[in-house]
């Protein structure tokens, strides 16, 4: 049975991206995974430009779920930013830098989802 879409965790996986694009990633996605993912609904998927960078992304894309009331359940990577995945069940932000974006490659592994417009 698939969860109902929640237009709450639709409109913080766009406020993520966009967070993204305000601080310089590139190639943002944003992958509607409802119904065909039973770990979680929405992949926000970015590529920073250095390990300091995604860091802030990061943590400017935390600081945005903990004013809606969004607890983060996990987070890996942070370290070593070469992958940060920001884990809000419903919703999981992999902010990448190039080398292990291509490597990784999600959305080909997502191929089936539908992409989201990022205003």
């Amino acid at each position: 049975m698939a969860k109902k879409k929640s237009t709450n965790e639709k409109q913080f996986a766009l406020a993520a991206a966009k967070i993204a694009a305000e601080r310089h990633c590139s190639d943002i996605v944003v992958l509607d995974l409802t119904g065909k993912s039973p770990a979680t609904d929405y992949f926000v998927i970015a590529t920073g430009t250095s390990n300091r960078q995604m860091r802030t992304v990061a943590d400017e894309i935390n600081q945005a779920a903990r004013e809606i009331g969004l607890q983060r359940f996990g987070r890996a990577g942070y370290e070593q930013a070469r992958w940060i995945l920001l884990d809000y069940i419903d919703v999981v932000i992999h902010i990448f830098d190039s080398e292990y974006r291509s490597y990784y490659d999600l959305e080909l592994l997502w191929g089936d989802a539908e992409r989201l417009e990022i205003d």
